[in-house]
């Protein structure tokens, strides 16, 4: 397992078009991908849990991988947040 932190930079948080965009990212991966926030864990291949988790602008949430290409999936969400999902 691998895990990191990282800051939302959008302006509105992960709703509905961003939530999308990382799930779709997370989903080339064969690993697990979650991220934790305010101690709840999320499944970042799933829209409805990633928008249920709330997270907003400037909110920080840690990625944890585990899998065979759990490396790769950590550095693509991680590269997924810091452009910004889209927005």
């Amino acid at each position: 397992m691998v895990s990191a932190k990282v800051t939302i930079k959008n302006p509105t948080g992960l709703h509905l078009r961003p939530a999308g965009i990382l799930c779709k990212e997370a989903m080339q991966f064969k690993s697990s991908v979650n991220f934790k926030f305010r101690n709840s864990t999320s499944n970042a291949k799933s829209v409805l849990s990633v928008l249920g988790a709330c997270v907003k602008n400037g909110d920080e949430i840690e990625f944890e991988c585990t899998g065979e290409d759990e490396e790769a999936a950590l550095a693509a969400m991680i590269k997924a947040v810091e452009d910004g999902l889209g927005e």
